[in-house]
């Protein structure tokens, strides 16, 4: 690990960084170029004093997981994220099935503080929630291993089928079997891929009977109602944009016309906000109070 390196290049990224570029407001005393270190702290969930010591030469070698909270609350790109791990001595991430969320998709991310909106893999992975997604939909940053992935929750987690309307559960199964079959043709041979579709296939029956009837579409746009405990039945639509290299999605949820799903979208943001009372607030891409982030460096609001 070479700590001076990558103490200098912790700190070049934060001075070129603006709090505009992260969702915050400028304050009126900032005497630091960039953000500040306790900002950058928060933003990947982790004490300031770790990232002090990150700063200063003198912490110790961080895991993949900081690393990749790093990456996130600095806006990295992609070279620069696999420099951020080589400067500690660990392999750059795979970029195949990349989990790294680039600047520009939470430049996007971060101003949609009105929709809920989150950052997909295409293994169906929720990588980045705004602050909206997360009243909606709940906090997804505590899952690990295959819990991560909603296709697998989908088929072997008893809780999920409540939050869908009946009527919409077996199309949007289809559905979601469909477009991991997509994915599975466009990256044939990866082990992620691979390993998901065996396990789906062994755990439940239904899975294997879709899939072997072999259906194949990408989903762009769709209707998506979700039942929340408090405000009962939201009837949204689903735009989704895509990445060039198709291995993450952009899902943005806006209220479908002619209903009441923006009045409960209007009362979700009230409720969210006055549970949120003594949070930090910071960016990131909106999201997420600090002491709840997780491996996935999603960001707080």
């Amino acid at each position: 690990m070479d700590r001076d390196d990558l103490a200098d290049f912790l700190r070049r990224r934060r001075e070129q960084l603006q709090p505009a570029d992260v969702g915050l407001l400028p304050g009126l005393r900032r005497r630091t170029p960039g953000l500040r270190r306790d900002e950058v702290a928060v933003l990947a969930g982790m004490s300031t004093d770790y990232y002090t010591r990150l700063e200063q030469s003198r912490g110790p070698r961080p895991s993949v997981q900081v690393l990749g909270a790093l990456a996130r609350a600095l806006r990295l790109t992609d070279d620069e994220r696999d420099h951020l791990f080589h400067l500690c001595d660990h392999p750059a991430p795979e970029r195949g099935g990349n989990r790294h969320v680039g600047p520009g998709l939470l430049h996007l991310l971060n101003k949609l503080d009105d929709s809920p909106a989150c950052v997909v893999s295409d293994l169906g992975e929720i990588l980045v929630q705004n602050r909206m997604h997360i009243i909606l939909m709940g906090d997804e940053s505590g899952r690990t291993g295959l819990d991560r992935c909603l296709l697998w929750r989908w088929f072997t987690d008893p809780t999920v089928p409540h939050r869908v309307p009946a009527e919409d559960w077996d199309r949007l199964t289809r559905q979601h079997v469909a477009d991991l079959r997509a994915t599975a043709a466009r990256r044939s041979g990866d082990a992620d891929v691979d390993k998901l579709v065996a396990r789906l296939r062994s755990a439940s029956a239904d899975f294997e009977r879709l899939w072997s009837e072999h259906e194949v579409a990408v989903r762009i746009t769709d209707a998506k109602r979700v039942i929340h405990e408090q405000v009962g039945l939201v009837d949204l639509m689903c735009e989704t944009l895509v990445t060039p290299n198709a291995s993450q999605k952009l899902l943005v949820l806006y209220p479908r016309p002619g209903t009441d799903a923006q009045e409960k979208l209007d009362l979700l943001r009230v409720i969210g906000t006055q549970s949120m009372v003594g949070e930090t607030s910071s960016d990131g891409a909106s999201f997420h109070r600090a002491d709840g982030w997780a491996d996935n460096g999603i960001p707080p609001r």
